[in-house]
């Protein structure tokens, strides 16, 4: 995985066990909650990801971009569905979603790259 893939996910996972430790009930309550939204339901956790993934570029957050592209890849969506998700992310949001769609290329290209 590309250095800042890799990074990113290391400080997700160092920053989340910290704030585990921290044992607070509605941070806990929080963290849970997040989790189990991506489970099986009514949608499977596949479309679950792509919608997450739609949201977190329309919120423009890039921790949560690289979140879940690399959930989506890992969930076996395909580039041109992924773009095509980039696409009403970037229509939802409109043109000050540019620069994170750009962000969202670049980690998909990053994480495409590692896997070959």
């Amino acid at each position: 995985m590309s250095d800042r893939m890799a990074q990113f996910e290391a400080y997700r996972q160092r920053m989340n066990d910290r704030i585990a430790e921290v044992n607070h009930l509605g941070i806990k309550r929080f963290f849970n909650l997040d989790t189990r939204a991506y489970d099986d339901g009514a949608l499977d956790a596949k479309t679950k990801e792509l919608l997450g993934l739609v949201a977190s570029m329309v919120l423009r957050c890039n921790d949560c971009i690289d979140y879940h592209i690399l959930q989506c890849v890992a969930a076996g969506w395909r580039d041109e569905e992924l773009y095509d998700a980039f696409n009403v992310a970037l229509i939802v949001g409109g043109s000050i979603v540019i620069p994170h769609l750009r962000h969202a290329v670049e980690s998909l290209d990053l994480v495409r790259d590692q896997q070959k």
